[in-house]
């Protein structure tokens, strides 16, 4: 009688269909996938490539506006531009900046998108000019 065997025993003599271990492998990858794309970071293809994208521009234009901050700077009224720049509103800055030239590369015809706001956001953090110690410099040569 099959009543009088142990949870081990009938286990052991259980014998699944074709059917129950197809179904069994199909529900197993698909929760895998599940899994895998929401929580393990899985990325298609094309998500992969956007996002290498999106990066390389992000990265263009942080480099940008670090040389654009450093033009800015090195200039010889930069204390009076600062002051200029903080007094514009925050949605101008850029404008501010791109009007100035600070953001213009050599050798590239168009500003990189989205370098003049963070040239102006980096600015607009700044209480004052940093100086440099021209003594230092003249060392370092």
């Amino acid at each position: 009688m099959a009543t009088d065997q142990t949870l081990s025993q009938r286990f052991d003599t259980y014998q699944p269909s074709k059917t129950l271990w197809f179904w069994s492998v199909v529900g197993a990858a698909i929760l895998t996938m599940i899994i895998g794309f929401t929580a393990g970071g899985w990325t298609t293809a094309g998500t992969a490539a956007e996002m290498a994208k999106t990066s390389a521009i992000k990265a263009k234009a942080e480099l940008a506006a670090n040389l654009c901050v450093e033009k800015f700077i090195t200039a010889s009224n930069a204390s009076d531009n600062l002051a200029k720049l903080k007094g514009t509103s925050s949605y101008q800055r850029d404008s501010f900046i791109s009007d100035g030239g600070w953001v213009k590369l050599d050798g590239i015809k168009k500003d990189v998108p989205g370098a003049a706001d963070l040239c102006a956001d980096k600015l607009a953090a700044m209480d004052t000019i940093p100086t440099k110690n021209v003594a230092e410099e003249n060392t370092k040569s």
